[in-house]
């Protein structure tokens, strides 16, 4: 299952509740048009911690994490990340503290719980490797409360909630012990995305964070969308929106096969998009997800495009269903694909192979959009190099 990212808002209500902490951090969505309200409850004398909490990493460096601000400057703060280009900000109090910093970690594995530790904590970690060790979780009971100074019981408290709550990891750097109790400076976790249901509520979808260097288009947030709701599996990723290589493909073996490819007859930056359809979708999805995919393809910048529809050989996936979606998609903006002259290559393999692949290279030969269309008997790196000799 994959790996996501939830807002450290929601990681530190999860672990300080286990831990019989308070927690005062408050959550912001600059987007909700009265995001400024929720600083109105902040105190004139406490000093704060403002975040961008998008699932961004190394922000101290970048910038992205601001210190000891006051009440009368948060907001002015946030406005000017936002100018930036986020719009999801963590505020908490601030803790001065001088005590040490030290680096803790947990990652789920094949062979188990594997808990990595540091006395040297911060953002200069990575500068400091040799210093972390990695041990089991039972080793980590044993020898965490001296080296980290934090309590035993806090510990197993951690480790019961990473379990419970389906994390597959979790990093808190720097980890800061006051008086026997630990404050959580910085909390990054990755949850098991089919774990929502067993979590029980403690994380749901919406708090997951996945920040891709641009605010997401309604393109972008409806594809998501059709990926939570179907039984099928759909993922989606800009790449360059101006690119003038986009793709089409189901598996995530075809994936990878089409951008490696892309990547290897130097035009990597020429590759628009990443992602794929797979799990046997009907046609209204597939419908739906070519009719986005094309909506941001005419509006890249690039003055030649090509589209690739590809895949592997299915195992179940009726090719007649996903072509009648994809068809209906592409006749709906056949003049403007015309207008771009984009040409399609497709290769495709599967149940119903010939049916569907006779639909697609009627329909693309009557619109004028016909690049190539083939089964497996051409491999599929070289519908990709015949693609790419349209755009050079």
């Amino acid at each position: 299952m994959a790996r996501k990212k939830i807002s450290e808002f929601r990681a530190k209500i999860i672990l300080y509740k286990e831990l019989g902490i308070d927690y005062a951090g408050v959550s912001i969505d600059a987007k909700n048009k009265d995001w400024e309200a929720a600083c109105d409850g902040l105190s004139e004398k406490q000093s704060y911690v403002v975040k961008v909490d998008q699932g961004v990493k190394g922000r101290k460096k970048k910038g992205l994490v601001l210190l000891d601000r006051k009440k009368t400057e948060i907001v002015q703060d946030i406005k000017s990340l936002s100018l930036k280009g986020y719009n999801c900000f963590l505020i908490e109090e601030f803790l001065p503290h001088s005590d040490g910093e030290s680096y803790f970690a947990i990652e789920r594995t094949g062979s188990g719980n594997i808990v990595s530790y540091s006395p040297e904590g911060g953002i200069d970690i990575e500068q400091n490797a040799d210093s972390v060790k990695k041990i089991t979780q039972e080793e980590a009971l044993l020898e965490l409360p001296e080296k980290l100074s934090i309590k035993k019981e806090y510990l197993e408290k951690i480790l019961k909630v990473f379990d419970e709550c389906y994390f597959s990891f979790l990093e808190i750097n720097p980890l800061v012990v006051i008086k026997s109790t630990p404050y959580l400076l910085d909390a990054a976790v990755l949850v098991d995305s089919a774990g929502e249901f067993f979590a029980q509520g403690a994380w749901s979808n919406n708090d997951i964070r996945e920040y891709t260097g641009h605010e997401k288009s309604e393109e972008e947030i409806a594809l998501q969308e059709l990926s939570q709701n179907s039984q099928a599996s759909f993922s989606f990723t800009i790449l360059n929106k101006d690119g003038s290589v986009w793709t089409l493909l189901s598996g995530g073996g075809a994936s990878i096969v089409v951008a490696d490819e892309v990547t290897n007859l130097g035009m990597g930056k020429s590759l628009a998009n990443y992602g794929e359809y797979s799990g046997n979708p009907n046609a209204e999805e597939t419908y739906i997800y070519t009719k986005n995919v094309l909506s941001l393809m005419l509006r890249s910048n690039a003055p030649k495009k090509v589209l690739i529809i590809g895949g592997g050989v299915a195992n179940f996936t009726d090719i007649r269903h996903t072509f009648k979606g994809v068809i209906q998609a592409l006749g709906e903006f056949g003049d403007e694909l015309r207008k771009n002259k984009v040409k399609v290559f497709v290769r495709r393999g599967g149940p119903h192979q010939e049916a569907g692949l006779s639909m697609m290279k009627k329909f693309l030969t009557d619109h004028k959009l016909l690049g190539q269309v083939t089964d497996q008997s051409m491999v599929l790196t070289d519908i990709v190099s015949l693609a790419l000799k349209t755009i050079r």
